[in-house]
């Protein structure tokens, strides 16, 4: 992990790019004090439907009719 200074940043910013995107973490320091990380951004892998199956579960008391209360709070009328 490389730690620069905000004047060194700005005069690098393209190396500092090159080495977050190489999966290198950059710190920014004011004064000597760290205020920001400069780390890759995660690549997104297409989602594909039925991936949650079996990881989630959804109660069946969900599909509940919703006490009048609550609907009136939904619908604005409380």
């Amino acid at each position: 992990m490389a730690t620069v200074n905000v004047h060194e940043a700005k005069t690098n910013l393209s190396r500092l790019l090159k080495q977050a995107e190489a999966g290198e973490e950059v710190v920014i320091a004011r004064n000597g004090k760290p205020i920001a990380r400069l780390v890759p951004v995660r690549k997104r892998g297409k989602p594909q439907f039925g991936s949650w199956k079996g990881r989630i579960r959804i109660d069946d008391s969900f599909f509940d009719p919703l006490p009048e209360e609550e609907l009136a709070a939904w619908e604005g009328n409380a």
